[in-house]
């Protein structure tokens, strides 16, 4: 918590060979005194308040290997004596304001070079990508023109320079030797001409984002040879053809968008066949015929975007797993909506809208728990409007054979043709309309009722075939000793009525003792075949490590029980709920800014607390609003932090990407380097901080909070749109401690785990942000 300007007369200076001084709150300018220090061999001021200009004399530091001045308000040009140091590996100037060229020869002796999120202008250099040395270059998000470089090392591992207004024909570089490409970003540009085939040859390519450009021509099918593509982006192009077959063969992509192009034929068949997708967007294109019938198969799909097309005929099941949205909006599809589609309970958007689809909505809609977003706009349903529940959006205009039971309102269109209907005609067809209400509630209770009981009777006869192996009280505290009576809690655990959430991997259910105290108890389950220790000793073992840990911010287990498929495992009770449902108010909480700063605090403790454990950092699988609880509207406390020890993700039948994570939290670096890390779990917590200030989900409609957030971040007078207008207006001081908040959070959630801060600095900055 560091402030004033950079000290500059601390000792013997000249000796000194690092300086750390990130994550703190200097200010003032850069300061000069620096170049004085002739042995300085890494200089690290990120995360700070600097500004001015760099010195062009930071030349003359011949010994300097490492310069970091991330996330300042620096300004001016980028000094041409950096070139003359030949012993720099390392220059990362990002998120700032520097203008003006980026000087030729600065890259002959460096490895990694970041200037992304600045106003650069002009073009960039000929021999910027050329030195062999050079592994990593980042210059997105600049006002950089003119072509892309044709000459590039063989040695480049990352190339972003999306968001320019880069032009001319896609670069002719000779790929083929580009053989440790893995990351290709050129997103957001003027790029003209075709896709070259040659990018078939860079094998360890994982990442490749043409989007938002104006590239023509087909899709080469030799991309379908790049076998570690986990990412591929061609959206708002001018593509034409037909995709091809071939794609089917990159079985590790995750995320594939087509969609805002000029395609035309059928969806191929084959790619039913790409088991590690989450996200499919073709939408937008000029696609017909049917929907693959083995499209079920693709059982992690969390995204499936077609509207846009000719789509039509039969509609097959759609995969359990779609989370996201499912959109078949803008087709040709006719007849009564799908029954299959009751399935989708994890489902958040609906959009059938501008279809042919007849008969009545389907009342299974309403029950429905993930949905939040109906479209059915402009088809032509009719009957009675089932009652939803008030956190779902329901959009019905645009169908005349509607009728809207009170207390629903229709929409103003229709409203306005019912005034010029004579009360002769009204009233008989009121009265069938209540009748018909009533039958249909009727039924609805009916079935519940049945299905409930049915439930019931599963659930006991599912207790009773898993008999308990081990059990445990792991707690020292005598209280909860006494009160934790692991019989009852089974009983509760039968009754479906007492689930509170789910998340990815467990189900909480609300306990109540025979002492009246309330506990969670979390059904842990195993059915993926991921848990990675051999026995129910070795599973208990790690549970009685984790038992022995104490912090106020970190949902540690009281006790567990072992079954011979699940495990259920002990908590205090924390009233409130999960962050996710307080800040979409599904509670009916409204959080102000003093309790989302405290929780922000409370999170970033227990991380940092979890991260920093004696015997090595305790990861998290999944960190997310959701895995968040509070026991008031200032106390967080982080849960499911056992999945790590007891998981193994490599192991999943799905992606690794979507197991080790929930959709929107998931850094991009795990779609190559499966593995989870502390840099990964910093960048989850980075969109946890934009949740809690902007007050906007992770992934909304398809669209991830954390990638919005940055590509609106390029100018700070930008900022204030970020956040929730209705806390940040609230006084000046909250709106000045936000900001400070969002500064650190475009931090975390850097697209390079390396620009990531550790949680301890973490921490202090948003202590410091008081």
């Amino acid at each position: 918590m560091f402030n004033g300007s950079v000290p500059t007369s601390l000792g013997k200076f000249n000796l000194l060979e690092e300086l750390h001084l990130s994550a703190n709150s200097f200010e003032g300018e850069f300061p000069t005194q620096i170049v004085n220090f002739g042995n300085l061999t890494l200089i690290d001021l990120s995360l700070n308040n600097l500004f001015g200009v760099i010195p062009d004399r930071i030349g003359e530091l011949s010994k300097l290997q490492v310069l970091i001045l991330s996330a300042n308000r620096l300004s001016g040009t980028i000094p041409q004596s950096l070139r003359n140091i030949t012993t720099l590996t390392r220059f990362a100037a990002n998120q700032n304001f520097f203008v003006g060229n980026i000087p030729f020869g600065i890259t002959t002796y460096l490895r990694n070079l970041d200037l992304s999120f600045n106003t650069l202008n002009g073009t960039i250099p000929q021999d910027l990508l050329f030195p062999m040395n050079l592994q990593f270059v980042d210059l997105t998000s600049n006002k950089l023109e003119g072509p892309v470089p044709s000459n590039m090392s063989m040695n480049l591992i990352r190339l972003r320079l999306g968001q320019n207004a880069l032009n001319g024909s896609f670069p002719s570089a000779s790929f083929e030797s580009l053989q440790s490409l893995t990351y290709l970003e050129l997103d957001n540009n003027q790029l003209t001409g075709p896709i070259p085939s040659e990018l078939g040859k860079c094998q360890k390519l994982a990442l490749l984002n043409l989007a938002q450009n104006k590239l023509s021509g087909v899709i080469p099918v030799e991309l379908g040879d790049i076998s570690n593509l986990q990412v591929l982006s061609l959206q708002s192009n001018n593509l034409v053809g037909e995709i091809p077959s071939n794609i089917s063969q990159l079985n590790r992509l995750q995320r594939l968008n087509f969609s805002s192009n000029s395609l035309t034929g059928s969806i191929p068949s084959s790619l039913s066949s790409l088991r590690s997708l989450t996200n499919l967007n073709l939408q937008g294109n000029n696609l017909n015929g049917r929907i693959p019938v083995d499209i079920s198969n693709l059982n992690v799909l969390l995204e499936l975007q077609l509207g846009g097309n000719q789509l039509s005929g039969h509609i097959p099941d759609m995969p359990l797993s779609l989370q996201i949205a499912l959109n078949l909006s803008r087709n040709l599809f006719q007849g009564p909506i799908p029954s299959s589609f009751s399935r989708l309970t994890s489902l958040e958007v609906l959009d059938l809208s501008y279809n042919r689809f007849s008969g009545q909505i389907p009342d299974y809609l309403t029950g429905m728990g993930g949905l939040t977003r109906l479209v059915l706009s402009n088809n032509q349903l009719s009957g009675v409007v089932p009652k939803f529940g008030s956190f779902v959006s329901v959009e019905t205009d645009g169908n005349g054979g509607l009728i809207y039971p009170s207390p629903v309102a229709p929409p103003q269109a229709a409203a306005k043709k019912r005034k010029s209907i004579v009360v002769a005609v009204v009233v008989p067809i009121a009265c069938v309309a209540t009748i018909a209400v009533f039958v249909v509630i009727a039924i609805s209770i009916s079935r519940r009722y049945y299905r409930i009981n049915d439930e019931h009777f599963h659930s006991g006869l599912e207790i009773s075939q898993s008999p308990v192996v081990q059990g445990k009280v792991l707690t020292a505290n005598s209280i909860h000793k006494s009160n934790i009576d692991f019989t009852k809690a089974m009983v509760a655990v039968s009754e479906p009525s007492n689930v509170v959430f789910k998340t990815r991997f467990s189900t909480y259910y609300k306990a109540v003792m025979p002492s009246g105290t309330t506990y969670f108890v979390k059904k842990l389950n195993w059915s993926d075949k991921i848990c990675q220790l051999g026995s129910h000793e070795l599973f208990g073992e790690e549970l009685k490590n984790i038992g022995k840990l104490n912090n106020s911010n970190v949902m540690i287990p009281l006790g567990y029980l072992l079954a011979a498929d699940s495990a259920y495992l002990f908590y205090e009770f924390a009233p409130i709920g999960s962050l996710y449902d307080v800040l979409r108010g599904s509670l009916g909480y409204s959080l102000d800014w003093a309790s989302r700063y405290s929780i922000a605090i409370g999170v970033a403790q227990g991380l940092a607390f979890l991260h920093g454990c004696e015997k090595g950092p305790i990861l998290l699988l999944d960190l997310s609003s959701k895995s968040i609880l509070l026991k008031s509207q200032n106390e967080a406390q982080i849960g499911d932090i056992e999945l790590y020890k007891v998981m193994d993700p490599s192991k999943s039948t799905g992606s690794f990407s979507a197991v080790a994570g929930s959709v929107g939290y998931i850094p991009p670096e795990y779609a190559y380097t499966m593995r989870v890390t502390m840099a990964g779990n910093v960048y989850s917590f980075g969109v946890v901080l934009l949740e809690l200030l902007t007050g906007r989900p992770a992934v909304s409609q398809g669209t991830e909070l954390a990638k919005s957030v940055l590509s609106n971040s390029e100018k700070h007078s930008k900022w204030d749109h970020i956040l929730d207008s209705s806390i940040s207006k609230t006084s000046l001081n909250v709106r000045s401690q936000m900001l400070a908040v969002l500064k650190l959070a475009l931090a975390c959630v850097s697209v390079s785990p390396e620009g990531r801060p550790k949680m301890k600095s973490v921490l202090r900055v948003l202590l410091h942000a008081r």
